[in-house]
């Protein structure tokens, strides 16, 4: 066996391990809560519990957690010991199927959208068995969901875990309908590719906005970008690679299935990609990809910046949330196969998913919304505001033929030859790849290019598969009583591509015609959060989450309100810091160097020399830029003033006018860090910090 074979999941409490440590019985029935949705027995609670503890005793661990997901975007975890204090003063190390099964953190700190008054504290965790317990810093951490003492959920595992079951059943009845009898459950299956920037840490200390809110909010373009691209998949900085070599390590140990490692087009910006694994899972793991990275770089003396636009002029971060479904019998229903247009398997799924993204573009819109995505969003390196689906050129010639009831003759297979002898040929793909389009389908799979960098992937797989179980459960009452299933569905088919191909979209979605096109298509242009979030207590949104229970009005409400909110007190703290930055940062750096040329040219007068106009230019230039950076600050700081009322009302005030004043004050900053002298500027410009050394 391998390092890598050893290394990996050791430090998970995983499939082989249950099996080495839990009875037969035991093992059996957690198998079928795992694989079924069984409910728990506490008695093989009790003994899962047990073989737990031992395990993490054996590895280090003094205490366990309850590891969760608030509405947050990060983990928390509240530690206690395996400590257990008998009558007589002495303690024992016990961990009951009681303590495995629920925990008790204190609910009030944690956002909650109005379900919870700061007075009322308690709030629930439970054990979710689905996602492998493992240990971290020497701590065993449970996965778990979160709720509060009323019932209502507080965390992002719970509507993912519910819509999970939601498309499961419904992707069953319709599955089993087409003949499918064995298929017993169906699993969302999810890769999440994760951006990320490297940057030193000394580097990123002297900087208040990246300390404060992660992205840098002055900064001049330096004289080299990305214009070369001669970053992308170029040879990795040696202290980079060392850190992916550490954080390879602890994700291995981890079961994290990290595989691919690459330089990303902007300068100082990677990526890396795991295998495909089943949502829940996926998402967790990726949680602790991102608390990993940061850990990690930390050790390295560098910073690992998720933000989704750190650098203004350069790629933002990403993460590209692969999607598909497979079986319980192991088959991918994404998979066209060789004859696609006569798979109406196939085709009743694609329809179905494409059926769902028109019809609730809103929400996919809304699963990525923030204040850091606004900025990459429409940028010409992500998807566009603008949700639409790419097929690429073979399925949408089958689309077309559907809808026209042509025939369709399939794809013109052809060889791929480079031009020298030695390199074999080899079979062309039918398409070529988008990566401009948000939803793109590729091959097997649907890539969901909009997700954020930063952000909890279970957001975007609540919407997938909640929107998937409804056009699916729309399907099955249309098919349910048909005597001509195969008819029926061809029909179904064709009706379905025909009322929604607006949605389908294969060209670039980087340029103005196509904003223009999209919006002659009546397809949704919600260009910040602000105009996003509103929609998602739509009356429709409403109907769809409460009939497949994934949220509950009141629940949907305060998630509205939390996002709302987050993106108000994002942009808050930016403004504050711009204002902090420019005021006792950059106004007395310029003063400072303007000091320095009016007494250089006291000096030249007093010697007789005429005062050249370098000089003269520099510190006329320097100080009305400088008044104007002075008037800017005024500026923001009125409009900062005015930001009262609702989360809603203060969204759309930022929207609508502190933006536009932040941009102002930017502006003016960058001008004057292409003047002042290097001396004399304040912190480490983007030279220093995208090509360090």
């Amino acid at each position: 066996m391998g390092t890598i074979a050893k290394l990996f999941g050791s430090m998970v409490f995983n499939e082989s391990v249950m099996q080495e440590r839990l009875p037969k019985d035991t093992y059996k029935a957690l198998k079928m809560t795992i694989s079924e949705g069984k409910e728990l027995d506490i008695n093989v609670a009790n003994v899962v519990a047990n073989a737990m503890k031992d395990w993490a005793l054996e590895r280090g661990c003094t205490h366990y957690t309850h590891w969760f997901q608030p509405l947050t975007g990060i983990t928390a975890e509240k530690h206690d010991s395996f400590i257990y204090i008998q009558p007589d003063g002495t303690v024992l190390e016990q961990f009951s199927g009681k303590s495995l099964i629920k925990g008790e953190p204190d609910a009030s700190s944690f956002p909650s959208g109005g379900i919870r008054a700061t007075f009322e504290a308690r709030g629930y965790t439970a054990w979710d068995p689905t996602s492998y317990a493992f240990i971290k810093d020497n701590t065993l951490c449970i996965p778990t969901a979160f709720c509060s003492y009323t019932g209502e959920v507080l965390d992002k595992k719970t509507p993912l875990l519910r819509s999970i079951e939601a498309l499961s059943m419904r992707a069953v009845k319709l599955l089993n309908l087409l003949g499918k009898k064995e298929v017993t459950r169906v699993q969302a299956t999810t890769g999440a590719e994760q951006e990320y920037f490297i940057i030193p840490k000394e580097l990123f200390d002297k900087r208040d906005d990246l300390v404060y809110t992660g992205r840098t909010l002055f900064g001049a373009k330096p004289p080299k970008g990305q214009e070369l691209d001669d970053q992308y998949f170029a040879s990795i900085r040696p202290e980079v690679k060392t850190f992916m070599a550490d954080l390879n390590k602890e994700l291995w140990q981890l079961g994290v299935y990290a595989t691919t490692e690459h330089n990303e087009a902007a300068p100082a910006q990677h990526e890396l990609a795991p295998v495909f694994t089943t949502t829940n899972v996926a998402t967790d793991q990726n949680q602790l990809v991102m608390e990993i990275m940061k850990k990690v770089a930390l050790r390295h003396n560098l910073v690992c910046l998720l933000h989704e636009k750190p650098f203004e002029g350069v790629n933002g971060s990403g993460k590209h949330n692969n999607w598909a479904l497979s079986t319980n019998t192991g088959e991918n229903i994404f998979k066209p196969g060789k004859d696609p247009y006569g798979n109406t398997q196939f085709l009743l799924f694609l329809a179905a998913i494409i059926k769902a993204v028109d019809e609730y573009q809103d929400l996919m819109r809304i699963s990525v919304a923030s204040a850091g995505n606004d900025h990459r969003l429409g940028a010409h390196e992500a998807p566009p505001a603008i949700v639409s689906v790419f097929l690429g050129d073979d399925l949408t010639e089958i689309v077309d033929a559907i809808v026209s009831g042509k025939k369709y003759t399939g794809p013109a297979k052809s060889l791929m030859h480079v031009g020298v002898d030695v390199i074999p040929e080899f079979v062309k793909d039918t398409t070529d790849r988008n990566r401009t389009s948000p939803f793109a389908f590729t091959g097997n799979k649907f890539e969901f290019r909009m997700v954020g960098s930063s952000q909890s992937i279970s957001d975007a797989n609540v919407v997938l598969n909640t929107i998937m179980a409804e056009a699916l459960s729309e399907f099955y009452a249309r098919l349910e009583k048909k005597p001509d299933i195969e008819t029926a569905a061809r029909k179904l088919i064709r009706e379905t591509f025909k009322k929604h191909s607006r949605i389908i979209f294969n060209g670039n979605g980087y340029t103005d015609q196509w904003v223009a096109e999209a919006e002659s298509r009546g397809l949704c242009n919600y260009r910040t959060t602000a105009d996003a979030v509103i929609h998602m207590s739509d009356p429709k949104n409403i109907r769809l989450y409460t009939k497949h229970k994934v949220f509950t009005e009141k629940e949907i409400r305060s998630r509205q309100e939390i996002m709302l909110q987050e993106y108000v007190n994002v942009v808050n703290i930016e403004m504050l810091t711009m204002l902090d930055m420019a005021k006792r940062q950059i106004i007395p750096a310029c003063l400072s160097y303007t000091k320095e040329l009016t007494e250089l040219a006291d000096a030249k007068n007093r010697i007789g020399v005429d005062v050249g106009k370098t000089e003269k230019n520099l510190v006329l230039k320097i100080s009305s830029l400088t008044d104007s950076l002075m008037d800017a600050c005024e500026e923001l700081e009125l409009v900062h003033s005015k930001i009262k009322g609702s989360a809603e009302e203060k969204a759309f005030m930022i929207k609508d006018e502190a933006l536009e004043a932040m941009k102002k004050l930017r502006s003016i900053a960058d001008s004057l860090e292409t003047i002042v002298s290097q001396k004399y500027w304040p912190f480490p410009t983007y030279k220093e910090i995208l090509f360090y050394h």
